[in-house]
């Protein structure tokens, strides 16, 4: 008899275990996050753009290099362009016979420590129609984003080629 009371004292209580393991995890993760190993979100920054000078009546397009110096990508996931003008993200695409077709896009990552540029033979954003523009004007857009805050930035009237 005094033989199990000796070992009902010595036995561990049952939720001492998990309230361990629990304890040392929360400890390990703090650990690794007070040193810079948990990562950084997404630090995005978006300089002036340009938007070229329409040569036609039915759409223009602009383009912006989207800088991400945080830890972790974002996702550019639309764009609204100025009052009375539609913005849509479009992709370039060979079809074939050195032709090419553009299509809609409905995201593109900005990589951690790296940077979405937008070119006219790859991404850009297709504003229709087309406003009037001469050298130097400046339109106004907002980039929105799955993990940031949406950003407003300007883009500068340029001819084609420039």
């Amino acid at each position: 008899m005094k033989r199990l009371s000796v070992m009902k004292r010595l036995s561990v209580p049952s939720f001492a275990v998990p309230l361990l393991t629990c304890l040392a995890t929360l400890g390990t993760l703090t650990a690794w996050t007070a040193t810079g190993h948990a990562g950084r979100p997404a630090e995005l920054t978006v300089p002036e753009g340009r938007v070229l000078i329409p040569s036609g009546a039915e759409a223009t397009a602009a383009f912006f290099t989207l800088r991400n110096t945080g830890g972790a990508d974002d996702v550019l996931t639309g764009v609204t362009g100025p009052a009375g003008h539609r913005a849509m993200l479009s992709r370039t695409v060979d079809i074939g016979h050195n032709a090419r077709s553009m299509t809609m896009v409905r995201a593109a990552t900005v990589p951690a420590g790296g940077a979405l540029t937008m070119t006219p033979t790859t991404l850009d954003v297709m504003v229709s129609p087309p406003p009037r523009l001469a050298p130097g004007d400046r339109l106004t857009f907002t980039l929105h984003f799955r993990h940031s805050p949406p950003r407003t930035v300007r883009a500068r009237a340029v001819r084609p080629g420039r």
